[in-house]
Order: C-alpha cells, then sequence, then structure tokens
C-alpha cells in the first residue's frame, strides 16, 4: 500500500570555482511510496535533480501524511 510521508531535506551547496561561498537550506517534500526507507531514497533522488551542485543531503522522513 502506498503512503504519503513528509520528508524534509537540508541542503548544502558550494557555489563558485573556489568553493568559497557556501548555501545551504531545508526542502520539504511530500513523497508517495510503500515504506519510510522508499521515502528517503525518493527524496533523495528528487533533491539531487532539484540541486545539481549541491555536495551534502541530510534527509529526514518527518511525519506519515497518510
Amino acid at each position: 500500500m502506498v503512503h504519503t510521508f513528509e520528508v524534509m531535506v537540508d541542503v548544502k551547496e558550494y557555489s563558485g570555482e573556489s568553493n568559497s561561498v557556501l548555501r545551504t537550506g531545508t526542502t520539504r517534500y511530500e513523497i508517495d511510496a510503500e515504506s519510510r526507507s522508499a521515502a528517503d531514497s525518493m527524496a533523495r533522488l528528487q533533491a539531487k535533480h532539484d540541486y545539481p551542485h549541491a555536495t551534502e543531503f541530510d534527509i529526514r522522513v518527518t511525519r506519515f501524511l497518510k
């Protein structure tokens, strides 16, 4: 059965060639998946797509929505 999970992803992204400027942020996703681990994996793929230059992702499945 597929459920909807709220997943928060902290993103660290270095911009510029010198890598001296660090941008951080948190993105919220609602992921439809069969399990928490599947939601985690799907959120990682989505975050990598949304932030292709990011170097670090911290993913937390925070809530079961439905």
